[in-house]
């Protein structure tokens, strides 16, 4: 077999003189390079109009494939705040200021956050293997009730060294709860976690983060906080921990 392949390989240099894939027969493709790049930062709408105007008619299969060829594909949206422009330019003035901050400074950092999680979530999904009209089988869905069947709220805090105390919060939380919360739980955490001299609290612009108490509360235990842009829990490495 390997003879043949490399008899194969004489043949093709003697004949074209190059070793490369040679251009292959087939249809011409109807949608030029220039169309390509088109094609690639547009909408489906406005490729239709575009191509029909030049005077090219395509299908969608057709749309379809040359974006998969230029490494496109097609996917869900994913939901993300709302960002005015003060925000990105807080988000970016974040970015800048810690751009070359060394990796011990993110490790000397406790993460914290609340978080809702319901007994039947909208984010308990699943993929299931079914026939074409089986989609309403019971064993090929996931059961769903009105305002998630009910929920618990959660506070918890993390840092690189691990994770910190995680508690339930049974009642509506307000800035004095929350102040509780930090005074029972957030020094036993940084301890359990054996954090470094001067490490740095992190929670984000919520109300009850940032009113006057709870700032004077954190000033008056010496806690170095975190300056935190609006609008950014992407930014917060807790969001990931959660989807786990």
């Amino acid at each position: 077999r390997n003879q043949l392949w490399e008899q194969a390989i004489i043949r093709k240099w003697k004949t074209y003189k190059t070793t490369d894939n040679l251009p292959r027969s087939g249809a011409p493709r109807k949608i030029s390079p220039r169309g390509v790049k088109i094609i690639t930062r547009t909408t489906w709408g406005d490729l239709v109009n575009d191509l029909q105007r030049a005077g090219t008619k395509v299908t969608k299969p057709t749309i379809s494939n040359t974006l998969r060829r230029q490494g496109l594909k097609s996917c869900s949206a994913r939901r993300v705040p709302l960002l005015k422009p003060v925000h990105v330019q807080a988000r970016l003035k974040f970015a800048r200021e810690h751009l070359d901050d060394p990796e011990e400074d993110w490790e000397n950092v406790i993460w914290s956050d609340e978080t809702k999680i319901e007994l039947f979530g909208k984010n308990s999904t699943c993929c299931v293997w079914r026939t074409k009209n089986a989609e309403l089988h019971p064993k090929n869905t996931i059961p769903t009730v009105k305002h998630g069947g009910g929920n618990i709220m959660l506070w918890g805090c993390f840092s690189a060294k691990g994770p910190g105390r995680l508690i339930r919060v049974k009642e509506r939380m307000n800035g004095a709860m929350y102040r509780e919360i930090l005074s029972e739980n957030l020094l036993p955490s940084a301890r359990a976690l054996k954090m470094k001299r001067g490490w740095v609290f992190q929670h984000d612009n919520d109300p009850k983060h940032t009113a006057r108490a709870t700032k004077e509360w954190l000033r008056k235990k010496h806690f170095k906080v975190l300056e935190w842009p609006s609008q950014s829990p992407d930014l917060n490495p807790k969001e990931n921990l959660e989807g786990v």
